[in-house]
């Protein structure tokens, strides 16, 4: 028989909770309530202000079939807004207008980046000239990223199941 393991938890006097450390709202990135709050307001009126090629493209994912993955529109991810954002998949989709800020764009893509969210960007005017090889460009993105998903939890899964199941057959 296997002893039990118990959770071992301290008195609320010992624990010294540093109000800074705390990850406010914001799905544990460490922004202001009042950044957030910004970074939403502008979202909103990006919404209501799209351009024709975020339009467009949001008509044809509002009619798209990709099954348990969404794209939601000017999405906030930490302290960026991107265009399109889907969360199950961790990839975003930034639109390329012609009078956008190239460093400010490459920057963000490597903020974004670095907390595992893969970064597509399209050209308005090829969303405009050719939608269906842009969607095909985004379904083909899509498939890259179920792969590597699919590859990280199998190598999660074999590391764990060398050192957990070793483990386990140690208790029986």
């Amino acid at each position: 028989m296997t002893d039990r393991k118990t959770l071992n938890l301290r008195p609320p006097s010992e624990e010294k909770i540093d109000p800074e450390t705390l990850n406010k709202k914001g799905r544990g990135w460490k922004i202001s309530d009042k950044r957030l709050d910004a970074l939403h307001d502008r979202a909103r009126e990006m919404k209501r202000f799209a351009s024709p090629a975020n339009r467009a493209l949001a008509a044809k994912f509002a009619t798209a079939n990709f099954g348990r993955y969404t794209f939601k529109r000017f999405a906030v991810v930490g302290s960026a807004i991107v265009d399109f954002n889907c969360h199950n998949l961790g990839m975003a989709i930034m639109i390329d207008e012609a009078d956008a800020d190239e460093t400010l764009a490459k920057r963000r893509d490597k903020s974004l980046e670095a907390v595992g969210i893969r970064v597509m960007r399209i050209k308005a005017e090829h969303i405009l000239e050719n939608m269906d090889g842009v969607l095909e460009r985004i379904t083909l993105g899509m498939r890259m990223r179920i792969d590597d998903k699919q590859k990280a939890r199998s190598a999660h899964r074999s590391n764990f199941n060398q050192s957990g199941t070793s483990e386990r057959d140690r208790s029986e």
